[in-house]
């Protein structure tokens, strides 16, 4: 997933928030592309969401 699809499916997070969730290692996994880019694995990002909902519960 690129993170513009995340940010949408996340309804409205910010961008900024979504980088400052990663620098305190609070976002879900991810890895870089060779140009950069970020990528996070769908399983990866249903499993992040599950751990929330689970800490929220």
């Amino acid at each position: 997933m690129t993170v513009s699809q995340i940010l949408f499916e996340l309804g409205g997070v910010s961008r900024r928030t979504f980088y400052r969730w990663r620098e305190l290692g609070e976002g879900p996994a991810a890895f870089k592309l060779p140009n950069g880019e970020l990528r996070v694995w769908r399983s990866d990002f249903s499993a992040w969401l599950r751990r929330l909902e689970g800490a929220a519960a």
